[in-house]
C-alpha cells in the first residue's frame, strides 16, 4: 500500500512539473497508476475516488486528509498535512512534494533494512534453538550410555529438567524479541 502511494505521488509530482493543475495532475497520475497496477488495487481505486470527487468540487486537500484517516498510514497521512499547508500557504508544491516523497523513500528503505536485518536474525534464532535438540539427538545415537546417567539418576533429572526450563525460557524470549513491530 505504501508503495503504491509512493508511486502515486511520484506520478502527481511529474504531472504538476509537466505543468497540469493539483487537481488535473491526479487524474494524469491515475492514468498511469491504470497501466501500473490492476484496477482492483488500493491506489488505483483512491486515486479515481478522488478524480471523482475533485469533479464533484470537493478540495484536494480533504480528500487527501480523508485518505490517510481511511488507510491508517502513517505516510499518508504525513503527505496530506504536508499537502494542506504547503497548498494553503502557498509554498513551493513541487519542491515540498519532492522533500516529502525523498523522506518516504528513505523511511521505506530503512524499514525494508531493518525487515531484512530482522529476517536474518530470526533465522539465526531458529538455528540456536534447534541446536541442543539436534546435539542431545547426535549423543542419543552415537553413545547412548554417555546420556544415560541423565535420564535415570535422580539428581540427572533435576539437572535436565532445570536445563529443559532453561532452554524453553530461552526459545520464547528469542521470539519476543523478534516479534519487534518495524
Amino acid at each position: 500500500m505504501q508503495e503504491q502511494f509512493l508511486t502515486g505521488i511520484q506520478l502527481v509530482c511529474t504531472s504538476l512539473q509537466a505543468g497540469y493543475a493539483v487537481e488535473n495532475a491526479f487524474g494524469e497520475a491515475l492514468k498511469e497508476l491504470k497501466k501500473i497496477y490492476s484496477e482492483e488495487s488500493f491506489i488505483v481505486s483512491e486515486f479515481t475516488y478522488l478524480t471523482v470527487q475533485t469533479g464533484l468540487n470537493r478540495s484536494i486537500e480533504s480528500l487527501l486528509e480523508d485518505l490517510g484517516e481511511r488507510s491508517r498510514v502513517e505516510d499518508i497521512r504525513n503527505f496530506a498535512e504536508v499537502f494542506y499547508t504547503a497548498k494553503r500557504t502557498g509554498g513551493d508544491l513541487m519542491a515540498i512534494m519532492r522533500n516529502t516523497i525523498s523522506s518516504i523513500q528513505q523511511r521505506q528503505e530503512t524499514r525494508m533494512e531493518i525487515e531484512t536485518t530482522l529476517a536474518g536474525k530470526m533465522m539465526e534464532q531458529n538455528m540456536m534453538s534447534a541446536i541442543p535438540m539436534l546435539i542431545l539427538g547426535y549423543v542419543s545415537l552415537t553413545s547412548p550410555e554417555f546420556l544415560e546417567v541423565m535420564y535415570t539418576s535422580p539428581a540427572g533429572k533435576i539437572v535436565m529438567a532445570v536445563c529443559l526450563a532453561i532452554y524453553g525460557a530461552a526459545c520464547l524470549w528469542g521470539r519476543k524479541i523478534m516479534t519487534i513491530e518495524v
